[in-house]
């Protein structure tokens, strides 16, 4: 059996997860000034889908913070009790994150849409929600560019599309990012409409009706990041067209005759277990069998960096004889 060198990051993911560093840290900062103008406007002009907005923005502000601390706890070299590193905690985190944009933002545009559409709302100065709004959209488009930039990058790196990269992806820090932006995009056009129209009818169900819609909003993206955070969190294993390139690999190899069975685990951000048992040569044995086993690991994590522990178990063919 082989095993890759520790799990300490090297230094293509450490430059993704230091991108990705950047990319929540300058989506929290806008957020928090966002939230902070939000909730100015909302008060000023007693908006229901203002305040709405000022949540949402308000409940992206800390989940940057926990995705934040999400990406310092997966960067934890391994330890004694953690062998296999702490990869895996990031996605605790982006959890926690997810479930307080489904408690916090989503749960308060739901109820308060519904108190203003049952009790109704008087507005007030409804310019300052529209200056607010126009200012948030600029803000929230320069965080989106920034992440969609990322995206694009290691889709072109991993040879395809960025809306397939996003949807596999086991960067759920930079997941998280694109798709709350999107949300707060479609967010601030959802209040802007909400708040015209209950200007123009003088009436709050519009009003009280875009909060709502935002909630909705809110709650598919952390149903969303819940769902794929928990798949990676239990132990998922790599893309199916990922585990034929590996096996093609291994069996290419002139030592190996073939694969009797494949095992990927996504142990992290970029952080991926291989472990195998391969059907090595019959001539292959003793010394030029531990030989064989480190070129077919040095071939595995140079044509896949994001492969960081690689476990290979020397067994016969399943047609091969058996020793009674």
């Amino acid at each position: 059996m082989s095993r890759a060198d520790g799990v300490a990051m090297g230094a293509e993911e450490g430059s993704e997860n230091s991108e990705s560093l950047g990319t929540v840290v300058v989506a929290g900062a806008a957020n928090l000034a966002i939230a902070l103008a939000k909730l100015v406007a909302g008060l000023i002009s007693s908006s229901a889908s203002m305040l709405s907005e000022a949540a949402h923005s308000a409940a992206d502000t800390v989940t940057e913070l926990l995705l934040f601390t999400a990406i310092r706890h997966g960067e934890r070299p391994a330890d004694r009790r953690h062998p296999l590193g702490h990869g895996r905690a990031s996605y605790l985190w982006a959890i926690i994150a997810a479930c307080f944009t489904l408690v916090v933002g989503a749960g308060f545009s739901l109820t308060h849409g519904w108190h203003t559409i049952t009790h109704g709302e008087e507005l007030g100065k409804v310019w300052v929600s529209y200056a607010v709004l126009a200012v948030s959209f600029v803000i929230e488009s320069v965080s989106l560019w920034r992440g969609l930039s990322q995206l694009r990058t290691e889709a072109g790196r991993q040879g395809v599309s960025s809306r397939r990269l996003l949807s596999r992806t086991s960067d759920t820090m930079l997941k998280a990012v694109v798709l709350e932006d999107i949300a707060a995009l479609a967010g601030i056009v959802i209040a802007g409409l909400g708040l015209v129209l209950s200007s123009v009818t003088g009436t709050a169900f519009w009003d009280g009706t875009a909060s709502i819609v935002i909630g909705l909003l809110l709650l598919g993206v952390a149903l969303i990041l819940i769902r794929t955070n928990a798949s990676l969190l239990i132990g998922q294993s790599t893309s199916t067209a990922m585990e034929d390139e590996i096996r093609a690999l291994l069996v290419g190899q002139p030592e190996v005759e073939g694969v009797v069975e494949l095992v990927t685990v996504v142990m992290g951000p970029g952080q991926i277990m291989v472990a195998a048992k391969i059907d090595f040569l019959d001539e292959t044995t003793g010394d030029g069998l531990e030989k064989a086993s480190d070129r077919v690991e040095l071939c595995l994590t140079e044509r896949f960096p994001e492969i960081k522990q690689v476990f290979l178990d020397p067994t016969p063919g399943r047609s091969a004889p058996q020793e009674a």
